[in-house]
């Protein structure tokens, strides 16, 4: 990737290998997603059973603490990691990242280390202001738990930046979950409580930062050592310090109207509204996978002035990441009972809920990444700006709708927010930028999901009056296998029919190291 190919066409011989490395990377990055789902779920499960609902209710409360504490707390730097190490491997520098990761690390460790002390110094007003006064003890583990949520993060930011997708998968998506649940095992050995399960947690993390930084010192021991920049660490808090509350605000954003309807509805109402929030929230995962593997491209792409190239891949991966969504989003539209039933009988009522909360997902996952181009492009500032007016706005329009309304004003605020928020990234890529993600090609997927939801339908209709899972797999399975039968007849540019054909030709290749790739 470090030769010049600005004046190479979009769909050259360097914008297929981009895409075959990327194609590479997000299918590790799906399936390291799924692992974590299995395993997070595992986990739930498993401490519920041997501890019960309440003692899962504060470990959940403790570890999600020390999680969304830890994305502000490194301040950016795991961000700053990717787009730094693909910028300087792009231009022919790649002396220079071990230096400038070595400070990005050591930012993250010195903001992480001081919060940690506070909160575990705090932890007893911590505690009972969250509502769990007994739990002091468990966000002292959690606090633990914080220095290495951070810095994991930066390592994994910096490979990659390399494109390499596989060590977020083993030690990230894969490697901290499972090994928490085997500390948590050994730890219930010697005490079954939750300040163990939380200490667990803090433990698999000290093993995922390990793993993460001996991970980046093999892949970047290649490369002979070469010094920073002057003024490095200054580059990097200004780019950071956005970072850390929108870090924040992002991880508030989707939970703040649901915070604001539990003033309002009963305990079971706003379960229900939790299990649709979640199930929306299932839209994205494809695009997460998408933006992971993207979001180095952005940083060297942009760096080196190729927005032509920029752009020609902004719109395939979006056009892609909403053709591999379309199947699951058309169940969720058209059976949406069924798939809340999952969770028990009384859940079917957040149907209408789920369908509101699936406008905004939708819109997510229609403009593709570009919360991620304005990050990786340096925008943070204007990124912040967004996610704290997106946060004022949800809670404006939940608390004007929810007392009203319930479930739905607040699904109302959440999708309201997510389409107001992503006009402005639009927005903003274009001023800045100067890419979008539509294109004709975009349309092609009409006649697909349009066939493949009247599949969906008819099935539906069919077997509705059967038992919910019936007519969830039979909905889904058939729906799916005409889309994806039609997409394939018709969907598809030319060019991207002969690239399908190279990469299945190619499937042994795909396994390949994504670092390896030349174009």
């Amino acid at each position: 990737m470090g030769s010049d190919t600005s004046n190479r066409p979009p769909g050259g011989p360097s914008a297929r290998s981009d895409r075959l490395v990327l194609v590479s990377g997000t299918g590790q990055n799906i399936a390291g997603l799924a692992i974590y789902m299995v395993a997070t779920l595992g986990a739930n499960v498993l401490i519920s059973r041997v501890l019960g609902a309440g003692s899962l209710g504060t470990i959940t409360l403790a570890t999600q603490f020390a999680f969304v504490a830890g994305a502000a707390t490194r301040f950016g730097m795991d961000m700053a990691a990717v787009r730094r190490v693909a910028i300087d491997v792009g231009r022919g520098e790649p002396g220079r990242v071990r230096a400038v990761m070595a400070r990005a690390a050591g930012i993250a460790a010195a903001v992480s280390a001081i919060v940690a002390i506070a909160v575990f110094a705090g932890a007893g007003p911590i505690a009972r202001a969250l509502g769990s006064a007994s739990a002091r003890d468990a966000f002292r583990a959690a606090a633990m738990a914080l220095p290495f949520v951070a810095l994991c993060q930066v390592y994994l930011g910096g490979t990659r930046g390399l494109k390499i997708m596989r060590h977020t998968l083993y030690v990230y998506w894969a490697g901290q979950p499972v090994a928490w649940i085997a500390l948590m095992t050994i730890g219930w050995a010697i005490s079954k409580s939750t300040e163990m399960s939380v200490l667990a947690y803090a433990f698999s993390w000290v093993l995922a930062t390990v793993g993460a930084w001996l991970l980046w010192e093999r892949e970047a021991g290649r490369f002979a050592r070469a010094p920073a920049d002057p003024g490095e660490v200054r580059e990097l808090l200004r780019y950071g310090a956005p970072r850390a509350p929108a870090a924040l605000f992002s991880q508030l954003l989707f939970w703040a109207d649901y915070f604001v309807l539990s003033r309002y509805v009963s305990s079971a109402e706003l379960g229900v509204y939790a299990a649709a929030v979640r199930v929306a929230q299932a839209l994205v995962l494809f695009l997460i996978a998408v933006n992971y593997m993207f979001s180095p491209f952005v940083a060297d792409l942009h760096a080196r002035g190729e927005r032509d190239k920029l752009d020609d891949l902004y719109k395939a991966l979006t056009r892609w990441t909403l053709a591999g969504t379309m199947p699951l989003l058309l169940l969720l539209l058209i059976a949406p009972g069924p798939v809340l039933q999952v969770f028990g009988g009384k859940f079917s009522s957040g149907t209408a809920a789920l369908r509101i909360l699936l406008v905004g997902q939708t819109v997510n996952v229609a403009v593709g990444g570009v919360g991620f181009i304005l990050i990786m492009v340096g925008r943070t500032g204007w990124d912040l700006a967004v996610y704290f007016g997106s946060f004022a706005l949800d809670l404006a329009v939940a608390f004007g709708l929810a007392p009203r309304l319930g479930a739905e004003g607040a699904a109302t605020a959440q999708a309201v927010t997510l389409v107001v928020s992503n006009a402005a990234r639009l927005y903003l890529m274009w001023r800045f930028v100067h890419i979008q993600p539509f294109s004709r090609q975009y349309f092609r997927l009409i006649i697909p999901a349009a066939t493949g939801g009247a599949a969906m339908l008819g099935v539906h209709l069919a077997v509705r009056q059967l038992a919910w899972p019936v007519d969830l797999v039979a909905s889904g399975s058939i729906g799916t296998l005409v889309y994806v039968t039609v997409l394939l007849m018709f969907g598809l540019a030319p060019v991207e029919r002969g690239a399908l054909i190279r990469i299945l030709r190619r499937s042994s290749a795909i396994s390949h190291d994504p670092a390896d790739s030349t174009p």
